[in-house]
């Protein structure tokens, strides 16, 4: 998993909530700079609409005809609306970026600071990742995440990647047959920083 933004200081605060984490990497990237690899998460709205931030980068890439496709599954599949917490995966036909996930932070641009919507989107991508996994005959091994909730939802770098990283500890370890106290322990992961409730919707 990477996790990428263009800024260096936004690059530290993410670095510090990944520090220890294993498997992540955080590069000082643009979307359009990035290496090749097999899916990106796009961080957007319940509508498709892909036309600022790092959506319009993809859509620059990939063409108009793109984010049609994406509404129009988000019709077929959601009827017009996507929730959040759910992530489907959608083909570019690019070689050196086949996949891209599409999984919204928000219905609407706006804040969504002092929610946990961060972590929703960044567990729905990888579990869709991980069914589509199961059976396919190309799987998906590299995985790129924009700093999700991090422009039009608000959210500080910082509190973007303490959610990323519960969202991918939690992905790493299920909780198999889950007690009171196993969920409780993943509800206060999400929702407190520390000893400070910060998740409060």
């Amino acid at each position: 998993m990477r996790v990428i933004h263009p800024d260096a200081e936004a690059c530290e605060a993410l670095r510090e909530r990944f520090e220890g984490v294993p498997q992540v990497e955080v590069e000082c990237a643009r979307y359009e700079d990035l290496r090749p690899h097999d899916c990106f998460v796009t961080a957007g709205n319940a509508f498709g609409v892909m036309s600022a931030g790092i959506d319009a980068a993809v859509v620059h890439r990939f063409g108009r005809d793109f984010m049609a496709r994406v509404q129009d599954h988000i019709m077929e599949a959601y009827l017009g609306e996507q929730p959040v917490g759910t992530a489907f995966l959608i083909e570019t036909g690019d070689a050196e970026r086949p996949w891209i996930c599409h999984a919204p932070t928000m219905r609407t641009p706006t804040s969504i600071n002092n929610t946990s919507h961060i972590y929703t989107a960044t567990f729905a991508s990888l579990v869709h990742i991980h069914r589509h996994n199961v059976s396919a005959a190309q799987p998906i091994e590299s995985v790129v995440f924009p700093a999700m909730g991090t422009g039009f939802g608000q959210v500080s770098h910082s509190e973007c990647g303490r959610q990323m990283a519960v969202a991918w500890q939690h992905y790493r370890h299920p909780p198999g047959h889950p007690t009171w106290d196993t969920i409780t322990r993943r509800e206060r992961a999400i929702c407190y920083d520390g000893k400070e409730k910060v998740v409060r919707l």
